[in-house]
């Protein structure tokens, strides 16, 4: 029985040698990767069909990012879902780095507040950085008497119920956006949704419209033209292509309806494989020739730290629930 224990004993402790020794390999493989990251191609996943604008700039910051890490950077389309099959893969993909999401809004702050379900944990994906803004902007259509957000808000309440807000469908962020301004103006205007920005923004100008609330990409060449009468921008500051436009929020305070744009990964990625990305993304977007490309297409190039862009992520998910929740907006 002696014996039978003695070599008992040896094989446990062979055992646990063994995995110390398996264990200590792993770590040092892992820190290696971390150190040497990246080592092959990283993946930008788009979770929305080729030619959109989130599509396009991450094809703008593909190439920089790949020349300054050394490594391709590929970006790949994953649309369907609202968003949620892309952002379902990178959720569940290995956390190293490899595979990273390039997000709007919907994904981590509106989704989880519009679908009864979704097939991935919001809380699995964790901010890189903040890429860009998307400044939205309130237009309404020419003939109205209406030159101010000032005099949009006296005219709605002396004309209760008369006002129609366009939006590209149901929990679209003109939709929201809509909502939010109806919700702080305390007015009474009706949704219109569409299946897209083409026919609000052709209702808009027919006149069977009277109000949008959407990108300032889609509404420039309009508002130039003279088409719609553009009021305000939807974010807390002026816009480089608009700078005579005010911000809403200097007649409507605290207004703000911008969307971001901004990159994540699995949660558990390394921290300093997460600010390998940050930095690299930081310099990117610091190209003066990005940057005038960006603002040319209506976009607010700005990068942030990956704790900046957690906190951005949890105040808009807290006013979008809200927004939401008083709207009762739910997808169709």
């Amino acid at each position: 029985m002696k014996n039978h224990d003695g070599s008992l004993h040896r094989f446990r402790a062979l055992v646990a040698m063994a995995w110390l020794t398996f264990s200590g390999l792993t770590c040092a493989a892992d820190e290696a990767a971390i150190k040497n990251y990246p080592t092959r191609p990283i993946k930008i996943v788009v979770p929305f069909a080729p030619g959109g604008a989130a599509d396009t700039t991450a094809r703008m910051i593909s190439e920089p990012l790949a020349k300054l890490l050394g490594q391709p950077v590929i970006v790949e389309n994953r649309p369907g879902g609202g968003a949620t099959v892309g952002a379902s893969y990178v959720a569940s993909s290995p956390p190293d780095g490899y595979t990273v999401l390039y997000t709007t809004p919907g994904p981590q702050i509106t989704n989880p507040y519009l679908m009864a379900r979704l097939p991935y944990d919001p809380a699995s994906l964790t901010p890189v950085t903040r890429v860009s803004w998307f400044p939205n902007v309130l237009v309404v259509n020419p003939a109205l008497p209406i030159h101010s957000v000032a005099e949009l808000v006296t005219y709605a309440r002396n004309h209760p119920g008369k006002i129609n807000f366009g939006s590209a469908g149901i929990g679209a962020s003109s939709h929201l956006s809509g909502e939010l301004f109806k919700s702080m103006a305390s007015i009474d205007i009706t949704h219109v949704p569409y299946k897209g920005t083409g026919q609000a923004v052709q209702d808009l100008i027919a006149g069977n419209l009277q109000m949008v609330i959407d990108s300032l990409s889609v509404y420039l060449p309009y508002i130039k033209s003279g088409q719609v009468r553009v009021l305000g921008i939807a974010m807390p500051e002026r816009s480089p292509l608009l700078p005579e436009v005010p911000p809403i929020a200097d007649q409507l305070k605290g207004f703000d309806a911008t969307a971001v744009n901004y990159l994540t990964v699995p949660l558990a990625t390394p921290k300093p494989i997460i600010e390998r990305l940050n930095k690299a993304v930081a310099t990117v977007l610091a190209d003066p020739a990005l940057k005038e490309r960006m603002i040319g297409m209506g976009m607010v190039p700005r990068s942030s730290t990956p704790e900046e862009m957690a906190s951005e992520v949890k105040i808009e998910q807290a006013k979008w629930k809200k927004v939401i929740e008083d709207s009762g907006a739910k997808p169709e």
